[in-house]
């Protein structure tokens, strides 16, 4: 059986070559910010630069070596590769809108859950031993 490897350079990265999931902090070297603040704020316990754009400057403050101008810069910065902001009640709606089911094979079932098994969310199944929930796994997984 042969394994993949997949190239660390190309992780984190889709087919499209955009960089999706948490951002490492030493992407900020990138922008303008020293490995010597970056390596600062790892060992403060900001892994990411999501947890840097969503944290207040006065708590950067408090990292040793890290002056206000610092502060300013690295919160600037972080906030131009993390997307923040406000979602409108139309643009939700429109990502709502995209969503598919995905029918479980039972009309009954299907009526019950309202058209299928919803992507983008997640389902739970429970019940009694001997009821269907693994075939019922088995079956979306293919469909």
């Amino acid at each position: 059986m042969s394994q993949s490897v997949q190239d660390p350079a190309q992780m984190g990265k889709d087919d499209m070559g955009e960089a999706f999931g948490p951002l490492p902090v030493s992407k900020l070297e990138d922008f303008g910010i020293s490995s010597s603040d970056c390596k600062k704020l790892a060992e403060a316990g900001y892994n990411t630069v999501e947890s840097i754009a969503f944290t207040p400057k006065k708590n950067l403050l408090l990292v040793k070596g890290i002056s206000e101008a610092k502060a300013d810069k690295i919160l600037a910065e972080a906030a131009k590769l993390v997307p923040m902001g406000f979602t409108t009640a139309t643009e939700f709606h429109a990502r709502r809108n995209e969503l598919i089911s995905i029918t479980t094979g039972s009309k009954n079932l299907d009526a019950i859950l309202g058209g299928g098994m919803e992507t983008g969310s997640i389902t739970e199944l429970y019940g009694e031993f001997r009821t269907g929930k693994s075939q019922l796994c088995h079956t979306l997984a293919v469909t």
